[in-house]
């Protein structure tokens, strides 16, 4: 069985939440329909029209890309032009696009994170470079009969609750009487109705990041014995976990500026790169950012980083990183093509493991417009 266009963008949202891009970000459905059963999906990192060719090609019925085809609403559709064409011809194949943009750079195990490691940074320690969402936490408190306690606690834990920091499984468990009467209908667990009851209960209490707030109390309910489950659940002021762009972290092998540039221009597989900065400078700690990351050059010395490895660094900004005395590794916008291969790794393996056919391929068009020589 093929998985439905909204079943596949499911998935893509646990990894990436639309609430996670940066504000006015391109993102979500762009053309087509997703309510149809996708049985091959391309990834790609843009939507050219070899592109396009390629997805006919594979039959396939949707395009993920990580960079927007539509930036501006459209006054009108002239078929005339190259983007009138190309959205044309999309749209007489039935092929869907998708786009995940800067939520896939800010999310866990995206863009951010897949350049970081390709560029040598220890996952222990890394931290973003500049803030774009925090969770949200709340309390959640239910009452169990004690002969379910730990079933329940265990399912509400199992689902991702109760971490504190750097410390899991964190809960807070009060014995007490819990009172009902079943009125007419029901079918309670224990009693009957009419009559009033007088159970022992315990009253757990946990933190929940609002992220994974409905999972978990999805599976809170599913353990539950009682037909009515009584629970609170109400916001905090605690801060919770910060997402963001751009990760910075120590090299797991530290190295002057010059020979990481030599090691960065075969990870990326980048026939050049530019650099700023003295090629004998010893860099410890690295930061990482896709995409055009000339307005984080201070985050990264900020971050304690002594390189910024990003792309579309101008002319002024590598003078004004000379003058601050930091040093920047351009090697290009499109680095971010690590994402084809590696969100067809990911998504394939969760439409295999939801008992899915459908088909995920990474897009072999090389779409670098630039030609060096």
């Amino acid at each position: 069985m093929f998985a439905n266009g909204n079943t596949v963008v499911q998935l893509m949202e646990r990894l990436a939440p639309k609430y996670y891009a940066v504000e006015n970000d391109k993102i979500g459905l762009q053309l087509g329909t997703l309510n149809k059963p996708i049985s091959t999906i391309i990834v790609a990192l843009d939507v050219t029209e070899q592109v396009v060719d390629e997805a006919i090609r594979a039959e396939a019925d949707l395009i993920i890309a990580h960079h927007a085809i539509i930036y501006r609403p459209l006054a009108k559709l002239d078929t005339s032009t190259p983007a009138g064409k190309l959205y044309e011809k999309l749209i007489k194949h039935d092929i869907a696009v998708y786009i995940s943009h800067t939520n896939l750079d800010v999310a866990d195990g995206g863009i951010n994170d897949w350049l970081a490691d390709q560029a040598g940074i220890l996952a222990e320690g890394r931290q973003n470079l500049d803030e774009v969402h925090t969770d949200q936490l709340y309390k959640l408190a239910v009452y169990v009969p004690e002969t379910h306690h730990e079933t329940v606690l265990n399912a509400i834990l199992h689902a991702g609750a109760g971490h504190i920091g750097d410390y899991s499984h964190c809960s807070f468990n009060t014995k007490g009487v819990g009172t009902f009467m079943p009125g007419e209908g029901t079918s309670p667990h224990i009693g009957a109705q009419g009559k009033l009851e007088r159970v022992d209960e315990v009253r757990i209490e946990t933190i929940v990041p609002q992220t994974i707030q409905r999972k978990v109390v999805a599976a809170m309910l599913k353990a539950h014995p009682y037909e009515e489950v009584a629970y609170d659940l109400y916001r905090i002021e605690l801060k919770g976990r910060s997402f963001g762009l751009g990760r910075a972290g120590k090299l797991a092998q530290p190295a002057t500026l010059g020979e990481l540039a030599a090691k960065l221009k075969q990870a990326f597989d980048v026939p050049m790169l530019r650099v700023v900065g003295d090629l004998e400078t010893p860099i410890r700690k690295a930061a990482v950012l896709g995409g055009s990351g000339g307005r984080y050059v201070r985050h990264a010395k900020f971050a304690g980083a002594d390189v910024l490895i990003t792309g579309d660094i101008d002319y002024h900004t590598a003078h004004d990183a000379v003058a601050d005395g930091m040093t920047i590794i351009d090697a290009g916008h499109n680095i971010e093509k690590v994402m084809k291969a590696k969100l067809a790794e990911w998504l394939s393996r969760e439409l295999a493991e939801a008992k899915y056919a459908t088909k995920v391929i990474p897009s072999v068009i090389h779409t670098e417009p630039f030609t060096f020589i």
